[in-house]
This record gives structure tokens, C-alpha cells and sequence, in this order.
């Protein structure tokens, strides 16, 4: 729905629906990714299950899992998800069905892989120090660390990126036994996949290093592996860093042209993040400070965007649909705040959203 239909309609822009593929969401509120460190050896647990099923009641039309790895080396530490092992599926099937039996809401995972960024302790532990023996061998495009205090991590060989393709792949083919409506990439944040695509981490003298066309190769042969095994009718996404923000990294033009490559390889929506390519970080962050680059690549593409960051309020994320900087506002941080934010965003901005059954005394209680 183009921003002049969503302006020509009664109900709030952030209450219209939205369809990618076969995939149709109530409205255009997301729960984005948000790694909870809660799985044992990449198995999802109990806490998933209540972490996704309940901002899936609380009204979003979107939820995505936390980043969840394809290789057993590929997480950021010991706790964190993995679609490494069939395993994996029937664990994530069971969050699945909930959401889907209880709820409106659709599902999607995130397949990653962490690279340079991986073998680190739980983000509540890392104060205290390494994983020292339980660390694990991180690899990446270049012998490039992260930052000053991070481990090198060991430069792929060919054949090692020609066997990542194919675990993306069969990531996917577990993604599809679990049930789940979408898959999205993460290629953004400096995990291996962004890290390939960003020249401060690339600096390869073979096919996949070099020019822009050279450090997407591998990101876009996931996209094509994965988008061959994936269900047509339903929607792939990919979070990029639309910037890197250190000199020498890629810029908005750059992201531009890789969103045109990645919407030709199969990609429907573009979800628009920024930074974390390196350790130097982003620049203190204000407002809507991410939504003018969702912005800038939906009019430079006339391809849908996700938007992230700092999204606080209804009429904040209300704007972003209305104004049409956006199709989809994604919540991380906010939600973990406010589970219910979708139906609290409903009442304020004057939209009667219906409730699950269970809570069908709360529309009594609204209307007095």
C-alpha cells in the first residue's frame, strides 16, 4: 500500500495492513530482532516461547526471532539461537505454532551468521572478562578484527563461503519445516555477512573483495541459494547498515545500489538499520536519527523499507507509515518496555484493535 493510500484511509497508517509475497500482516508494527542469550547449544527454550508469544498477543503484525545462527561457530556466544541442527526446527515450531494459533501475528526468523563478531560472552557477562578455553575459532572476509580488543578472526577460504551458501540454505529448509512466514538476513551490524559487503572489514584481492559488485557476491549467492529452497509465496528480507559512519565505509549511495542488488536476487523488503561495522560505533543517537535512510532507499528503489530506532511512540510510528519513510516500523527496545505497545498505540491514536479472546474484558473495560 503506497503512503497515499494509507493517507486516504480512516484507520491510522500504522493500523492498515500490509502484504509481501503471500504474506499478510494486520498492521505495520514489527517486533525486530533482539538476541536473548537464552538457548542451549542453539536450541530455542521455554523463554522464547513466552518472549515471542507474548508480543505476539500484545498486537504486532510482525514478530522476528532474535538472530538465529546457521553454524554451530557462528553465534556470538554459547547461549545464543541456532538453526544449525533439525533439532533446532522442532524447538522453533512449538514458538511458532503458538504464534500462530494464538494471535494474528506473523513470524519470521533471522538467519545469520556472527563472524569476526562471535565466541563472546553473553552481553550481561562480558565484564567480566573472555570465554577464554570455551571460545571458539572466528573467521571473516579478511584477518580483519572487529576492533582493538576483539580476536582476528581467520580469513574464509572459497570453499568455506561456497559451504556457508549451502548452510544458509538448509537454514532455510528448517525455517519452512518450523512454519515460519518470512525469512530475514541479517546483513547489517558487522556480522559476517555485513562484514563482506563493508570495505573496512573486506579487503580480499579475490572474487569476493574489492569492488561493491565483488564484496556482494557472497551475500547475494545466500540470497539466490536460499531464495531457490524458500516457498515463492512467501517474503525475504534483509537488514542492512545503510551507513557505515567511519570514513572509508560505505555511504548511502552505497546501500542504495546494494538494496537494488539484493531486491534482484529475490529480497522484498529492505529493513534499514546503520553501523556497528567496526567498534568505533554510531554517533549519539536522536530521535528518528535511522528513519531518513529507510527513507532515502524506498524513494531511490520504489521497494518497501523497514524502519528502526528509537521509535517511542504511536504518533511517531504512525508518521513514519503516514509520511511514507517507511512500510514498516520495527520496535526493539520499546517493546521489551511495553509488550502491549500495539494495542496501547491502537487506543491512543483512536482505533478500536480487537483483543484475543482471553482478554475480550479489556474492549468492555475501553468502552465503558
Amino acid at each position: 500500500m503506497a503512503a497515499a493510500d494509507v493517507s486516504a484511509s480512516n484507520i491510522p497508517a500504522l493500523f492498515t495492513p500490509f502484504r509481501l509475497r503471500g504474506m499478510d500482516l494486520i498492521n505495520r508494527v514489527v517486533v525486530s530482532p533482539m538476541c536473548m542469550y537464552s538457548s542451549d547449544d542453539g536450541t530455542v527454550s521455554d523463554f522464547q516461547l513466552v518472549h515471542l508469544g507474548s508480543r505476539a498477543m500484545g498486537g504486532a503484525g510482525l514478530v522476528i526471532t532474535e538472530m538465529t545462527n546457521v553454524h554451530r561457530d557462528g553465534r556470538i556466544s554459547p547461549a545464543c539461537a541456532g538453526m544449525y541442527k533439525p533439532e533446532h526446527a522442532t524447538a522453533w515450531k512449538r514458538v511458532v505454532d503458538f504464534v500462530h494459533d494464538q494471535s494474528e501475528a506473523k513470524i519470521a526468523i533471522q538467519l545469520a551468521h556472527a563472524g569476526r563478531k562471535g565466541a563472546i560472552p553473553r552481553a550481561w557477562e562480558r565484564a567480566k572478562g573472555t570465554l577464554g578455553d570455551e571460545a571458539w575459532e572466528i573467521v571473516g572476509p579478511s584477518a580483519i578484527p572487529f576492533s582493538e580488543t576483539s580476536a582476528t578472526p581467520r580469513e574464509m577460504t572459497v570453499a568455506e563461503i561456497a559451504d556457508m551458501v549451502e548452510r544458509f540454505a538448509q537454514g532455510a529448509r528448517w525455517s519452512e519445516e518450523a512454519g515460519f512466514d518470512m525469512i530475514e538476513f541479517h546483513m547489517g551490524h558487522g556480522y559476517l555477512l555485513s562484514s563482506f559487503m563493508s570495505p573496512l572489514a573486506n579487503q580480499r584481492d579475490d572474487d569476493y573483495g574489492g569492488d561493491l559488485t565483488r564484496r556482494m557476491r557472497f551475500p547475494l549467492e545466500v540470497v539466490e541459494a536460499v531464495r531457490a529452497v524458500w516457498p515463492e509465496d512467501k517474503p525475504i528480507s534483509a537488514r542492512i547498515s545503510a551507513v557505515d559512519w567511519e570514513e572509508g565505509g560505505n555511504k548511502i549511495e552505497d546501500s542504495i545500489e546494494i538494496s537494488r542488488m539484493l531486491l534482484d536476487a529475490g529480497v522484498d523488503i529492505i529493513d534499514v538499520s546503520t553501523g556497528a561495522i567496526t567498534g568505533a560505533g554510531r554517533p549519539t543517537a536522536t530521535g528518528l536519527f535511522q528513519t531518513p535512510f529507510s527513507e532515502a532507499i524506498r524513494k531511490a528503489t520504489g521497494k518497501p523499507t523497514m524502519t528502526v530506532g528509537n521509535i517511542r511512540t504511536a504518533e511517531d510510528a504512525n508518521g513514519v507509515i503516514a509520511d511514507g519513510r517507511a512500510d514498516l516500523c520495527a520496535m526493539a527496545k520499546w517493546e521489551l518496555y511495553d509488550p502491549y505497545f500495539p494495542r496501547h498505540a491502537a487506543v491512543e491514536l483512536g482505533y478500536e484493535m480487537p483483543w484475543p479472546n482471553q482478554y475480550k474484558q479489556v474492549e468492555r473495560m475501553l468502552k465503558g
